[in-house]
């Protein structure tokens, strides 16, 4: 059963993608640009999730966006951070 963090993440990544995807039909371990999202999309996308989860854009850093390569890398590394304090 897919975390909190899971299911806003896959409900923010299925909006994201042109066109717009079924959030339980996106596989959690397929490269983001595989499902066609550009680095700007890639950038919207990480930005509206941590608006969503509460997670300060400060906690995240050059290394963490750029490892941040599948659905699985954002969960796990934004489960890192919300919750947290600016």
């Amino acid at each position: 059963m897919p975390s909190d963090i899971e299911t806003i993440a896959r409900e923010n990544l299925a909006a994201a993608l042109q066109p717009a995807a079924d959030p339980h039909g996106i596989d959690p371990d397929v490269a983001l640009s595989d499902h066609g999202l550009t680095s700007l999309q890639k950038v919207l996308f990480l930005t509206r999730l941590c608006e969503d989860l509460s997670v300060d854009l400060a906690h995240l850093t050059e290394r963490d966006v750029a490892e941040m390569r599948t659905l699985h890398d954002v969960v796990d590394t934004l489960s890192r951070y919300a919750g947290k304090a600016a």
